[in-house]
């Protein structure tokens, strides 16, 4: 239902600019004379029908017409047409429920002016055209106060639309923001799960390492060392022999399969391309987020991808909880060093949820950097109310010492590593560096 609405809200616009010019139509059909009026009314219902796109012009448009109309340069309403400025309350509650606050204060003034001059058109008279308000409706109280009480009246019926305008957005986004923290939490709660399989299949497959490696790493020393001694006996020598070259296939198979345990349980569904998505949605919240990436970006596995997706959102998730759907948030990736530097820095005081304990999300992205061969950092920021997340993981997998047993030399091939890295992981945009904390996020 939520997925429904948020794809067809932009068409509330629209919808309502082409009812609004259909029922003017309808309503003034028969009558003589409205022939150049059609022209203000189209400019209403274009400014109704653009407020989602454009809604700086269609609160110009709602101004600038009934200025117009007071300067007597556009057609002044009548006796019958005058509740076309219906369009000024229609467009200022549109614009209260969008995400901009610049536009949805400066709604208000827009409003009070736009009710002076549609007031001023409707009650001041000319010589020319005598046709107001007093004559329509018989009234002798002077064209001060009539002026006065109608510009009041559309005012006050233009603020209350905003007013109608602003709580729908605010109940709108914060209703989204509670659906995004729900539903962050109950995969916070999956990957948790997932997390200590993962933590408990990486402790059996040490302990197999640690005991079943050993022990065949000891079977090949012995036997290699009673084959060299045993070279009268072929026999003997032989079966040393098979001994040994069997425990070392061996010991090369439990490596192998510890590596698989170690590797297992993350299918990786998310990776890098999917972060833009995660900050569009929290701009799609009110939420003034941004992602850059500085460098050229290069393969990463898909292990690694997903690590960087989960830090992520978790990230920005805490943000969402703990600063407020109206907090500011950074995504900065930097390809320029021997990894991928990565820092979420976020700056907001409004918090969703309130704190009771420290928190594990810290933690669980910590041990998520970890698993990939990288590090996390998480803290305050040097700015009021800033929190910033620094991560740094390996663009390519390093690769272990492999040992083929005694008496032969251990190989390895270099691989930039977290501590070898450390100057560049950081990307030098950021403009906060974070402190480590135990934080209660």
């Amino acid at each position: 239902m939520t997925s429904t609405l948020r794809r067809f809200r932009h068409l509330v616009a629209p919808a309502a600019g082409a009812v609004y010019l259909v029922l003017w139509i309808v309503a003034e059909a028969g009558r003589s004379g409205l022939a150049d009026h059609i022209v203000v009314v189209s400019a209403f219902a274009v400014a109704i029908g653009l407020t989602n796109w454009m809604p700086a012009t269609s609160l110009g448009l709602v101004v600038v017409v009934p200025l117009l109309q007071a300067l007597r340069l556009l057609h002044r309403p009548t006796d019958t047409t005058w509740p076309e400025y219906l369009a000024i309350a229609i467009v200022v509650g549109i614009v209260g429920a969008g995400r901009s606050d610049l536009l949805r204060w400066l709604a208000v003034p827009v409003l009070a002016v736009a009710s002076a001059a549609a007031a001023w058109a409707m009650v001041v008279p000319t010589v020319a055209d005598p046709d107001v308000w007093a004559l329509w409706i018989g009234s002798s109280g002077g064209t001060r106060k009539d002026l006065a009480f109608i510009a009041l009246a559309i005012a006050g019926a233009s603020g209350i639309g905003w007013a109608i305008g602003v709580a729908l957005g605010a109940t709108w986004r914060i209703g989204l923001a509670r659906g995004r923290v729900v539903e962050a939490e109950r995969e916070a709660e999956v990957t948790t799960v997932e997390l200590h399989a993962e933590q408990e299949r990486a402790r059996i497959a040490r302990d197999v390492h640690d005991s079943l490696a050993h022990s065949l790493a000891v079977v090949v020393s012995q036997a290699q060392g009673a084959a060299a001694i045993a070279v009268r006996d072929e026999h003997a020598a032989r079966a040393l022999q098979d001994i040994a070259e069997v425990s070392r296939s061996a010991l090369g198979d439990v490596r192998a399969l510890v590596e698989r345990i170690q590797g297992a349980g993350d299918d990786a569904r998310h990776g890098l391309d999917d972060v833009p998505v995660l900050v569009g949605d929290m701009r799609e919240l009110g939420m003034d987020a941004v992602f850059e990436q500085h460098g050229t970006a290069s393969e990463v596995s898909p292990h690694v991808g997903s690590a960087v997706h989960r830090i992520v959102q978790e990230s920005l998730t805490n943000v969402l909880k703990h600063q407020g759907r109206t907090s500011a948030a950074r995504v900065v990736f930097d390809w320029r060093g021997p990894g991928l530097g990565v820092v979420v820095t976020s700056r907001g005081s409004a918090p969703l949820v309130l704190l009771d304990g420290a928190g594990s999300g810290v933690a669980g992205m910590q041990e998520r950097a970890r698993l990939v061969g990288g590090w996390l950092r998480a803290g305050a920021g040097d700015e009021e109310h800033e929190y910033v997340v620094t991560a740094w993981v390996p663009t390519a997998p390093a690769t272990r010492t492999t040992e083929t047993g005694p008496g032969t030399t251990p190989t390895a091939v270099t691989a930039a590593t977290p501590a070898t890295a450390a100057t560049t992981a950081t990307p030098t945009t950021a403009t906060a560096t974070a402190r480590d904390t135990g934080a209660s996020r």
